[in-house]
């Protein structure tokens, strides 16, 4: 195909505050993503997405310029700063272009094809993402970040923007041809056909193989740098490790979780998980938190500490689930989306000490060990002397080098942490973007269910139960859930993620409530995601539903990236409300969809980490029912063994003795003998064992 060539370049920065002085201000202004309001003054005569642009770009004949990117991107604010804000080049792509501004976060299908498109006419891609369309919205010419001017073998943006104008102009056969050839190839990356293999358990075992040999067996994790955390494939080895008994797959866990908890990817003040770290020893990271990062990454320290019952890992999980509570629920009850990664213009200056500034706050005798322990050095591991804080050292080799008995030494780190802390608190804090998004806010629910039910801690239960209602209450406009939450409304239809991962969320709640109520709501939420996005077809979820806004190509997206795809996620929903309410055809479209994206799992499934956890799950679940009173302590006890064990198929129901069992809801427990209560009941592999009731005869049972 004939495209030219355009060098990609990806990355993050910050948050830029808007004042209120401004020479100009386009249609922006009344948008309520923070990522389009940073835009807001640009000299650019910006449109959102919508049909005031659409139509005047049919009726102009003028190629469109589309801009995409997200509010903690640094290269997508370098690019503003250095273009968008630069009024030669505002002038140029005014004349030339009709320019749309897109938040990637609120309109994740729009990212989805435009970004296949990118990658088929580039061969990579990234944020910012700069798209060429015609009026008929297909691209014809795309990159990423480009420079003001020609550097380091880049175009620079006015070239690039005289020279796509005027090719639109002049080579309108070329075109078309490019037009035809993009649809071309984005049908073929939307276009999926069902596998004709059987299912095969040993494909769990050359996945794992396929793992191991990507495993950076010194620092855990996997490939090189850049280094992303990926929980999914940390989830599927874990569940792997208990299906197997395969102990280098809980070694693999085991390393990373340790490694990047260590380094300086994690934070050891505030708790939380920064993005990614942009070496291979999770030692310097980029800086900004994502809600979703933290969110997974919740689950799977809480579920190795359920395999492993390391402190550690409960003290890592605990301190994610804090840190969102502190600095990212908002006072209605959901969840923010990131912290930034700068603050006062500076990448990670929130976040970074200096040797003598620990001093001066501890003094000298306490500072020195604390900066061995932290690895802060005279010379700084990050810009300007300054360090990243991680743990550079064992704790019992600084209690030997400095003479320290361990629990002194212990005190000693923790009162330093906490004065640190405290002192950090006064520094200017990143921004925060702080829209609300389902999808998003369905992941840290979960995160907040799985430490309750770990801990017992009420806060955590009470976190996710606001933001249940907080969504439920006010998320649905004639029956359909909507995406986005800022500046006091609810707008943008929801998308197959947005349903798929706040259904999880309601179903992870009634197994922590066990208030029927939920699992109600989970099947409704269920059906409406059926109606509006299944492929009646080949099965599978699209990722946009009937009634959102009709596209180039419509996807089923079904990759687990940063996030799990909705299909993936849809798997376990179909599969546990099948057997919470016994109706086999949701095991049957949870069958449809793994038939559908069989093939993937066999050939790629770094890919599909999280729907190979999906497909064990529809292999193995495990069926665990209790008949007893509620506020009975050996129910409770055997509550407790269940919630503490790494249990990762279950399927968990309750029922009170004298409860009427009702046909429709846990036809798992109908007609359960209890009169030995409390009971607990447990198949496995499709076969049951006997009842117990012991809650310690239960630990040995599952342990």
């Amino acid at each position: 195909m004939s495209f030219l060539v355009i060098h990609p370049f990806n990355g993050y920065k910050y948050f830029k505050e808007i004042t209120m002085d401004h020479k100009h201000t386009n249609r922006l202004i009344h948008e309520t993503s923070p990522y389009l309001l940073q835009h807001a003054h640009n000299p650019v005569d910006w449109y959102p997405w919508g049909e005031e642009a659409l139509s005047r770009a049919r009726k102009e004949d003028k190629p469109i310029l589309l801009s995409i990117g997200y509010s903690a991107c640094h290269w997508c604010h370098v690019m503003e700063r250095e273009s968008f804000e630069n009024e030669d080049i505002a002038r140029i792509m005014n004349e030339r272009f009709i320019n749309i501004k897109v938040d990637r976060e609120e309109r994740p299908d729009l990212d989805d094809i435009y970004m296949n498109a990118v990658q088929v006419m580039t061969g990579s891609g990234g944020w910012p993402m700069t798209v060429f369309l015609t009026p008929d919205l297909v691209p014809f010419h795309a990159g990423t970040y480009f420079p003001p001017e020609d550097r380091m073998g880049m175009p620079g943006f006015p070239k690039v923007l005289i020279t796509v104008s005027e090719y639109y102009q002049t080579h309108r056969k070329e075109v078309k041809q490019i037009e035809t050839e993009v649809r071309h190839a984005l049908n073929q990356i939307t276009e999926i056909n069902s596998s004709n293999q059987e299912f095969d358990p040993p494909m769990l075992f050359h996945a794992f193989d396929h793992f191991k040999r990507s495993f950076d067996s010194v620092n855990g994790g996997f490939g090189h740098a850049p280094k992303f955390p990926n929980s999914m494939s940390l989830s599927f080895l874990l569940r792997y490790w208990k299906k197997t008994g395969e102990k280098e797959a809980l070694t693999m866990v085991d390393l990373t979780l340790e490694k990047m908890a260590n380094g300086g990817i994690y934070d050891h003040l505030g708790g939380g998980f920064h993005r990614y770290s942009v070496d291979e020893r999770w030692l310097i990271p980029h800086f900004e938190k994502m809600l979703y990062d933290n969110a997974l990454l919740s689950r799977t320290y809480l579920e190795a500490y359920q395999a492993t019952r390391k402190e550690r890992y409960l003290a890592v999980g605990e301190a994610i689930l804090q840190y969102v509570l502190r600095e990212m629920k908002s006072p209605k009850g959901g969840f923010y989306s990131t912290q930034d990664a700068d603050s006062e213009g500076k990448e990670g200056k929130f976040f970074v000490w200096t040797r003598d500034e620990i001093k001066e706050l501890l003094g000298k005798e306490k500072g020195t060990p604390f900066c061995a322990y932290y690895g802060v050095t005279p010379q700084g591991n990050f810009e300007g002397g300054a360090s990243v804080l991680n743990i550079a050292m064992s704790i019992s080799k600084v209690s030997e080098l400095y003479g320290i008995p361990i629990p002194e030494l212990e005190t000693l780190l923790r009162e330093g942490r906490e004065k640190l802390f405290h002192k950090r608190e006064k520094r200017v804090k990143p921004a925060r973007d702080e829209k609300i998004l389902t999808s998003w806010n369905g992941l840290m629910i979960s995160g907040m269910l799985d430490g309750f039910k770990l801990t017992g801690k009420e806060e955590y239960l009470k976190a996710a139960e606001e933001a249940i209602q907080f969504i439920l209450e006010g998320i649905r406009r004639q029956g359909r859930l909507m995406r986005v939450f800022h500046q006091g409304r609810w707008h943008i239809n929801g998308y197959a993620e947005d349903y798929a991962f706040l259904i999880q969320a309601v179903i992870d709640l009634y197994e922590a409530t066990f208030e029927l109520k939920y699992l109600k709501e989970a099947y409704e939420l269920n059906e409406g995601m059926i109606h509006q996005f299944w492929d009646e077809k080949q099965g599978g979820f699209f990722f946009i539903g009937k009634e959102n806004e009709s596209l180039i190509a419509r996807s089923k997206n079904p990759y687990d990236n940063a996030i799990p795809s909705a299909n993936s996620i849809g798997l376990f929903n179909l599969v546990r409300l099948g057997y919470l309410t016994g109706e086999e055809s949701l095991k049957q479209k949870a069958e449809q969809i793994l038939r559908l994206f069989y093939d993937f799992l066999s050939e790629h499934p770094s890919g599909f980490a999280h729907m190979l956890s999906g497909y064990s799950l529809f292999l193995n679940p495990e069926e665990i029912g209790i008949i007893g009173p509620r506020e009975d302590y050996r129910t409770i006890a055997m509550l407790k063994e269940i919630f503490l064990a790494y249990l990762p198929n279950k399927i968990l129901s309750f029922k009170e003795p004298q409860e009427k069992s009702d046909q429709d809801w846990i036809p798992f427990l109908k007609d359960k003998d209890a009169s030995r209560i409390p009971t607990t009941f447990i198949c496995r592999n499709f076969t049951c064992l006997p009842p117990i009731t012991d809650p310690k005869a239960l630990k040995e049972t599952i342990g």
